[in-house]
């Protein structure tokens, strides 16, 4: 996506972002022709719409384009795709913050995946804006762009080993050690409930594990639920609810983008990143409704209902990720259809004990243009998941709160006092938009990797 934001380029042809409010002035500026070919056309600088001008030959000379003010970052995005192939350059006096908002959206608006249909057309370049970092477009980008190959590609080829590979890739890339537990290994690491999930598939169960930074530094641990294929397990899933079972470990693909820019950004801390990855399959050997599995932690589980199987895999890892006593863990998970019906496709639900953290990340989600909402860890509901033969049950008997007692259940395996973030995500574009196209989506990367630089610090500039 980078290769389409270039250092210069002496006729690029100038792109100017105006308001409602600003286009008064920007007309004036303009020639005759100019002016009334942008009255003609009807162009008042709304917000996503755009007047191509041409000059007196009949070239496009210049582009105008409607934004409000403060909602950059998508402003640009639909262009790369919808202006004639050329290269383009920013005009007038723009912020940096602004200025690194329009080269993002524009990098991610030529985003594709192209892995098994190549597109037709390149895209539109830009010259970078002169106030725009750089650094922070480059790893934003490219840790969004992994997070959207892996959810997108087939599970046939997106597995658990093919999702550790990736895994592995990465870690190589920054230096991290890397280790991975595969099938029986689980049992004997003590990972019961991951193998427990995953031992049905015909590509064993794993878990992933890589450690990248200082050791003396504060530690953060990413924890990613990696279900590659959800069937449902014997509780089988019908049709429709399996077609786009492929992103059940959208939770997994989005943490490792975000651990990409944290490590490319060399931010001060030690990472940790943690992801279970298994396919929920059938077979004779499957684990069934009403089993006990004993977890890491030692607590039993009783499995209410095979297709609540992220939460399971999550236990054991987000057990192990707690025992280093981190200064923040972060989970994230494609958990629910109940935050969907709550929350809708584009707004994550996010769990928290700490009101400072969560005010923190709620408006680091507001300033980036990738917006969660807070779901409380309401306790009453707790008893909604009690069993009366096991610790825990895997689920609730009710059909209401279904991703708040889904957080309550993950909150059992945190200590108390630990800071954890559980973000509850549907890591899909139900539509395409500007930037966003139909498909996998790394809800709340951006958002989570600006609160950690908050609390982290940032790295060398």
């Amino acid at each position: 996506m980078l290769e389409y934001l270039i250092a210069e380029s002496a006729s690029a042809i100038p792109i100017r972002p105006v308001t409602e409010e600003s286009l008064p002035g920007v007309l004036a500026r303009l020639d005759e022709m100019q002016r009334r070919w942008v009255a003609a056309t009807g162009f008042v600088g709304a917000a996503g719409k755009v007047a191509l001008l041409p000059d007196a030959a009949g070239r496009l000379a210049h582009v105008l384009v409607g934004l409000r003010a403060g909602e950059e970052l998508w402003a640009l995005a639909a262009l790369p795709d919808s202006l004639p192939p050329d290269v383009y350059r920013l005009e007038g006096d723009i912020a940096p913050a602004a200025a690194t908002n329009f080269a993002l959206g524009w990098a991610l608006g030529c985003y594709a995946f192209t892995r098994y249909k190549p597109r037709d057309r390149g895209w539109s370049k830009l010259v970078w804006p002169a106030e725009a970092d750089r650094g922070l477009v480059g790893r934003l980008s490219s840790g969004m762009g992994l997070a959207r190959d892996l959810i997108n590609t087939p599970a046939e080829d997106m597995g658990p080993p093919e999702l550790a590979a990736a895994a592995r890739d990465l870690a190589a890339r920054h230096g991290a050690r890397y280790r991975v537990l595969v099938g029986d290994e689980l049992l004997a690491e003590n990972y019961p409930t991951i193998h427990a999930v995953g031992r049905a598939a015909a590509k064993p169960p794993c878990l992933i594990d890589f450690i990248w930074g200082d050791e003396r530094a504060r530690k953060l641990t990413l924890v990613g639920k990696g279900v590659c294929f959800d069937t449902g397990g014997l509780d089988l899933k019908p049709a429709g609810g399996m077609r786009l079972m492929k992103k059940d470990m959208g939770g997994a693909a989005t943490l490792l983008g975000l651990a990409s820019a944290v490590m490319e950004a060399k931010l001060p801390l030690r990472l940790r990143v943690l992801v279970p990855a298994v396919e929920n399959a059938v077979a004779g050997n499957a684990f069934r409704p009403l089993d006990i599995i004993k977890t890491r932690k030692g607590m039993t589980v009783e499995v209410g209902n095979t297709d609540a199987e992220g939460r399971l895999i999550l236990c054991d890892a987000l057990h192990e990720a707690c025992g280093e006593n981190p200064d923040l863990v972060i989970d994230m998970a494609t958990l629910t259809g109940a935050a969907r019906t709550a929350l809708g496709p584009e707004l994550p639900a996010l769990f928290t004990h700490d009101d400072a953290l969560a005010a923190d990340l709620l408006a680091a989600g507001t300033a980036e243009s990738d917006p969660l909402w807070r779901l409380p860890l309401w306790r009453p509901y707790r008893q909604m998941i009690v069993s009366p033969i096991a610790d825990l049950n895997n689920v609730s008997e009710s059909s209401f709160a279904g991703a708040i007692t889904a957080a309550l259940y993950l909150e059992a395996f945190i200590p108390p006092g630990t800071p954890w973030l559980h973000i509850d995500t549907y890591a899909w574009n139900q539509k395409s938009r500007p930037g966003r196209p139909e498909g996998g989506e790394a809800l709340g990367l951006r958002a989570l990797y600006a609160l950690i630089e908050k609390r982290f610090g940032r790295g060398p500039r």
